[in-house]
């Protein structure tokens, strides 16, 4: 029993896993500061619900990140990528123009110049979508195959770190003694942890797989009587890099209600989250209330609820984990309706930020695996990107309408909340559906690539 504890803890101890913490650490940071508490201040700063709402969209660079992936897989940064390689060459540059667009938030000024504040945030989600897909392909690279899972683990510890501990907890208290602007600069400085990171790692050292490489070679070969040779290097590229991952999901039965379930499955939650500080702040929580109860005992739940979601996908399979932990995020969105209710109560909102945190881990492990299963292990990086870009986008764009909403029910919160979770259930039928047509679609790319390679 102690030999086989050791032997766990081992997995995590090392290196690797370290880099990896920070650098989830970094991606998780800017989160806080673009959603939840950039609509705190902006509420205390008398901007509109509606406005406020409409600031989601300045996240869109989460949602279509994978459009310049390719770009960043392949293209050099005079200087960076020659001294630090590819992988931490444009992580280092991700990461200092992520610290310099926070900065810009941290001297806007709501109030007078709301559209600088949205410039400055398109710009910190840009960097931050960027950075994400460096760490990304980082993990993938410098871990083994066996290994992919405690990576994936680690990762989402030091997200939560950064995003929900130091970014949101963190931040929020900040603001409370120092003001926003302190407090989003010295958010500023944290981008470091992810800086020393890249300088203390190794540049990974695996290269493009043979099998892609003699894929490239065939196109290469189909296209150089027609074109160039330079010009059929890059039409072959295109084609494998952009092309072909997407042929070959489309080829796959019911891969339009796959892309629809996707797309609508986390709306609820999104439509919850992104207006779940304004709020708490108009019931009357002041910023320790919100960072003690949301930030940290939300921490503690959701890490609570990602360690059962892990255990439930093992137990009973990844798609009924997904429907079980569905339904029940849906139903915690009911719990937000009865704090309208009853009001400035902290131990009503203690039980609607821990039940919200639990079924949101739960819900996160079996939508994670869920993605993972679909990607065929040929085209790994680049589907999972695009699965994970679809899922955002619902996040981003329609969560858009959110204070839109709430302006429309005159403040009627419980409505509002009672809508969500209705919304929240709009991707479980399809899902039962997809279960019973398509019972092993679930890991069946993966295994198909396994067994062509």
């Amino acid at each position: 029993m102690r030999g086989r504890l050791a032997a766990a803890f081992a997995t995590y101890w090392n290196r690797r896993m370290l880099t990896l913490l920070a650098l989830g650490f970094s991606s998780g940071l800017p989160a806080p500061l673009v959603f939840s508490n950039l609509s705190i201040w902006l509420r205390d700063e008398g901007v509109s619900r509606t406005s406020i709402g409409l600031f989601a969209l300045a996240a869109t660079p989460y949602a279509i990140n994978f459009l310049w992936a390719p770009l960043i897989d392949r293209l050099h940064l005079p200087g960076l990528t020659t001294r630090f390689g590819r992988r931490r060459g444009w992580a280092l540059a991700t990461q200092f123009a992520l610290m310099g667009a926070i900065l810009w938030m941290s001297f806007s000024a709501p109030a007078q110049h709301l559209w600088m504040m949205a410039v400055a945030t398109l710009l910190v989600t840009t960097a931050s979508a960027t950075q994400d897909i460096v760490i990304d392909a980082y993990r993938i690279d410098v871990l083994e195959p066996e290994q992919y899972g405690a990576g994936s683990a680690v990762a989402i510890w030091g997200w939560h770190l950064g995003g929900t501990l130091v970014g949101g907890a963190g931040g929020l208290l900040l603001a409370q003694y120092f003001g926003w602007q302190a407090s989003y600069q010295v958010l500023a400085l944290a981008v470091l942890v992810g800086i020393v990171a890249i300088l203390c790692s190794p540049e990974p050292t695996r290269g493009v797989p043979a099998a892609l490489a003699a894929e490239e070679d065939a196109v290469r070969v189909r296209f150089a009587g027609r074109m160039p040779a330079r010009a059929a290097a890059l039409a072959a590229w295109l084609y494998n890099a952009v092309v072909a991952p997407f042929a070959e999901f489309m080829r796959r039965d019911g891969w339009v209600l796959v892309l629809v379930f996707v797309f609508v499955f986390k709306f609820g939650d999104a439509m919850l989250g992104r207006m779940s500080g304004v709020f708490y702040r108009e019931l009357g929580f002041s910023l320790a209330d919100i960072a003690e109860v949301s930030k940290l005992y939300g921490f503690a739940a959701n890490l609570v609820g990602v360690f059962l979601g892990g255990v439930l996908a093992a137990r009973i399979g990844v798609l009924r984990a997904l429907f079980v932990a569905g339904l029940m995020a849906a139903g915690t969105n009911l719990t937000y309706a009865a704090l309208a209710m009853v009001g400035q109560q902290k131990w009503m909102l203690a039980v609607a930020v821990v039940s919200d945190s639990f079924t949101g881990g739960l819900v996160t492990v079996a939508f994670v695996a869920y993605l993972s299963g679909l990607c065929n292990v040929a085209y790994t990086a680049t589907q999972y990107a695009l699965l994970s870009s679809l899922g955002n986008l619902s996040r981003i764009w329609l969560s858009a309408s959110a204070g839109y909403m709430v302006d429309r029910l005159d403040g009627d919160w419980a409505v509002f909340f009672f809508i969500t979770a209705g919304l929240a259930l709009l991707g479980l039928p399809l899902l039962v559906w997809l279960m019973r047509r398509f019972p092993a679609h679930v890991g069946q790319a993966a295994r198909a690539g396994n067994a062509s390679a």
